[in-house]
């Protein structure tokens, strides 16, 4: 089995650009610009979002240690398994990226079962909250439950929209930009 691995941003400001490699002083202050500026999907986020994803992140990459994964950097960048239209609607001017997953190693990238943040705070019994998986764990998840941009285009039957992919080496994503 082998997918692509897709990356939205907005054309002005390049690809892979990542609030978390930033202080968390800096980091807020570029969340306040986005909300200021009400123009995008992120100017919805709470003032608290930055301390919230910091968090989410470890988790994360603790999880992802657990499973055999090595993270090179502290945060990752983001990802989607798979095409996911609805992303452009966060940008003005929206580009994407695509990329085979074969071209990543496998200890250098994990998944959640829909954005990170829903996956690890929603608060319903779904097998796949709350964790991490690996690219073997996934495949057998998508065998089970499907695409979530399949099956939840509008969003309507919960907040997976997507399977994103968190990528803790930037060696690979760096030859494709």
């Amino acid at each position: 089995m082998t997918y692509t691995l897709y990356h939205y941003y907005e054309a002005e400001q390049g690809p892979f650009r990542n609030l978390s490699s930033l202080s968390i002083e800096e980091a807020s202050k570029v969340s306040e610009q986005i909300r200021l500026e009400g123009r995008s999907f992120a100017s919805q986020r709470s003032e608290e979002y930055m301390t919230i994803r910091r968090g989410l992140e470890e988790i994360a990459r603790n999880q992802f240690i657990n499973k055999g994964g090595k993270p090179k950097n502290r945060f990752p960048h983001y990802m989607t398994l798979g095409e996911c239209r609805w992303l452009e609607s966060w940008y003005k001017n929206p580009k994407m990226i695509a990329i085979d997953w074969n071209e990543f190693l496998e200890d250098s990238i994990s998944f959640t079962y829909g954005d990170l943040f829903p996956t690890m705070r929603y608060p319903d019994n779904k097998p796949y909250r709350r964790k991490i998986f690996t690219k073997a764990e996934i495949v057998t998840l998508i065998a089970e439950w499907g695409l979530p941009q399949e099956w939840n285009k509008d969003g309507e039957k919960g907040p997976e929209r997507y399977i994103e992919v968190q990528i803790w080496d930037e060696e690979t994503i760096n030859r494709f930009w």
